[in-house]
């Protein structure tokens, strides 16, 4: 059920703030920056960016924002006026946590899985009880205030998502979420290129989640990553309990057992020394590990087990992150995963793997559509040629490629390995009707700033999906 309350007033946003009104009294439902975003009731917030704010305010005000956060009284409605927005945002968000008490706040970071697995933890609060989540990837300096700052009074848990591009950006959002349970998901080469030593500082910077947990909270840990004991000393010092998920003998959460399918997977895992067989509506073999994460996560946000269980069975892939569909094309039809919204040597090893195990129909081939992985700094090279290795061991059967770093790739393919390569993700994608025939399954993955979600679009363009796969919302 709704909140019978505002989400903020004038008078709240004052207080929280410390910024003074001009014009009239408000209420408002929702909060946003974006003045397209405006619906009727909503809080628009003024922020400073690549354009000013303030010269969206009266288009946002003319699509129904009942107030507005601003630096200087604005013309189209009423605002509360204070010295920086971003700041203002920042105390709202703070403001929103310290009001409601009774909530349970959970956070996740790691370098593959953040979205994912807050998504999964959210499924699995929802069937709990009033909750609420990040939306998208809002885990930045941005996205994590503003989620705070969204946060219904009625909500009973809440589990927030908490990313970096540099060092020192996680402990203070963690600080500012002040989660009860906090995860890394995992941790791997990607960001590297704003951090001087590497890998391993990408692992110090993901532990600092743990700076911000409230008094006894939990930290969950990956058990498999190579950086283990570094995330334990993180979580005792911060004095959390700890719970660890991984394959190894002595993991709170162990991975038995993964058997992928067509619709998803069957899991055996130890839960707290408890054997327990499970479905999960992924197919992806990282999603034994994820599961488990989850699994944790909402255990320290209590939440039962046989809830968790049901939330994992029903949980979809999100959008170009493992959705799958059948397109019916003119020539043929074939199976395209669209993995196509972010990329690092991690998350394309467990894609590799997971297209490597899925069956094809006589003739047809595993065939997956790579554009550049970003951020990786002067290990690009290596790390875009040592993807061939992982895609020998996992059998597939063509690699079509595009972009500068991945034509690094395509020239140590073996030949009978190597499909097309060009310059741009666009020029691949207007070659689409090229790169596939009747039977193949396809996977498109890269990273979002190298577009490959043009190629996934144009696959699925060659055809329309059919209903029993079609792609579902992303939530």
């Amino acid at each position: 059920m709704p909140d019978s309350q505002p989400l903020w007033t004038s008078a709240e946003i004052e207080a929280a703030t410390g910024g003074r009104l001009s014009g009239p009294a408000f209420a408002a439902n929702g909060i946003t920056y974006n003045s397209r975003e405006i619906v009727p009731g909503d809080l628009f917030l003024a922020l400073k960016g690549v354009r000013d704010g303030h010269e969206f305010a009266a288009s946002a005000f003319a699509a129904g924002a009942t107030g507005a956060i601003t630096e200087h009284a604005v013309e189209g409605g009423p605002c509360v006026v204070t010295a920086d927005t971003l700041r203002a945002l920042e105390a709202l968000g703070s403001a929103a946590r310290d009001r409601s008490p009774q909530v349970r706040r959970g956070a996740v970071t790691g370098s593959v899985g953040k979205t994912s697995v807050t998504q999964a933890v959210k499924a699995g609060l929802d069937l709990a009880g009033p909750a609420h989540a990040s939306i998208k990837s809002y885990n930045n300096h941005i996205g994590v205030p503003l989620t705070l700052a969204r946060m219904p009074r009625s909500t009973q848990r809440a589990v927030f998502e908490i990313g970096m591009n540099a060092p020192g950006e996680i402990a203070p959002l963690s600080k500012m979420v002040r989660p009860h349970a906090a995860c890394v998901t995992a941790i791997g080469p990607v960001h590297i290129e704003a951090f001087a030593d590497g890998e391993a500082g990408v692992a110090a910077e993901k532990a600092s989640i743990f700076e911000g947990l409230a008094p006894d909270g939990v930290a969950v840990l990956n058990g498999d990553t190579g950086y283990s004991a570094l995330l334990e000393a993180a979580a005792r010092r911060a004095g959390a309990r700890r719970v660890s998920f991984g394959t190894a003998i002595g993991a709170d959460a162990r991975l038995v057992d993964f058997q992928p399918g067509p619709q998803g997977a069957k899991v055996t895992a130890e839960l707290f020394g408890r054997t327990i067989d499970f479905t999960l509506g992924q197919s992806g073999f990282h999603w034994g590990l994820n599961s488990l994460c989850v699994l944790l996560m909402l255990d320290a946000l209590d939440v039962p087990l046989d809830t968790g269980l049901a939330a994992l069975a029903d949980f979809q892939p999100l959008a170009g992150r493992g959705q799958t569909l059948t397109v019916a094309a003119p020539g043929g039809g074939f199976t395209l995963i669209d993995e196509s919204y972010n990329a690092n040597p991690l998350s394309m090893a467990a894609g590799f793997r997971s297209l490597g195990a899925r069956p094809v129909p006589a003739g047809g081939r595993r065939i997956v559509v790579l554009t550049d992985m970003l951020e990786l700094g002067d290990q690009s090279r290596s790390l875009h040629e040592g993807l061939a290795v992982a895609i020998a061991a996992a059998g597939l059967d063509l690699v079509h490629t595009a972009g500068p770093e991945m034509k690094r790739l395509h020239d140590v393919l073996p030949p009978a390995r190597r499909g097309l390569w060009r310059e741009t993700a666009a020029e691949l994608a207007a070659e689409a009707a090229d790169l596939v025939a009747s039977g193949d399954v396809v996977m498109v993955k890269g990273s979002n700033g190298s577009r490959a979600s043009l190629v996934a679009k144009a696959l699925s363009d060659l055809g329309s999906p059919s209903s029993s796969d079609a792609p579902r919302a992303e939530r």
